[in-house]
């Protein structure tokens, strides 16, 4: 089994930054890329962003150029910086982690409530 704990979230004016973070424990090795997903009240979740384990990324348009994924394998822990916020980006915003090769559970952290108002 896999764990996977948020932190980081939390209040902030329009235009401002917060940093998240997940941190991995138990079975890490059969983690292979990882994600950020959020959901909005009333909406579907989202992908937001990804990165593999060799730290290739991808972004969703809307948040392109203002929140950069990353990781650090040997802490085992996945952080999505987030800048330049809008209250579009209000959401509780989950880890989620996909199977190495050659494993097929996903695991999913609890999710943290990022909240950008004035």
């Amino acid at each position: 089994q896999v764990q996977l704990v948020e932190s980081g979230g939390g209040w902030v004016q329009i235009g401002g930054s917060l940093r998240l973070s997940c941190a991995a424990s138990g079975n890490t090795f059969r983690i292979g890329a990882m994600n950020w997903f959020r959901q909005a009240p009333g909406k579907q979740r989202e992908l937001v962003a990804s990165i593999s384990i060799g730290g290739s990324t991808n972004y969703a348009g809307s948040v392109e150029g203002r929140f950069t994924i990353s990781r650090d394998n040997a802490k085992n822990t996945l952080y999505l910086v987030m800048n330049n916020l809008k209250p579009e980006d209000t959401a509780v915003y989950y880890c989620h982690a996909d199977p190495h090769y050659g494993w097929t559970a996903d695991y999913w952290g609890q999710g943290t409530q990022v909240t950008v108002s004035s």
